[in-house]
């Protein structure tokens, strides 16, 4: 699946997997995103900065319309 068929819709962020093996960064991006545990979601507009932060943890959420 592409990113960039989201680009400019509202989508739906939700966390699939723990958080505790990733990085500093990947960590922060999860912040960021305002993903808190899992199973946590958030529903946001994605941008290219959101897409951006979706690709360095794509291995821990799922993105659905």
């Amino acid at each position: 699946m592409k990113l960039e068929q989201f680009l400019n819709k509202k989508i739906k962020v939700e966390q699939v997997k723990s958080g505790l093996k990733l990085n500093d960064r990947q960590k922060a991006n999860l912040i960021g995103l305002g993903l808190r545990g899992i199973g946590s979601s958030v529903e946001i507009v994605a941008t290219q900065a959101i897409l951006g932060m979706i690709r360095k943890i794509k291995q821990i959420v799922k993105i659905t319309n």
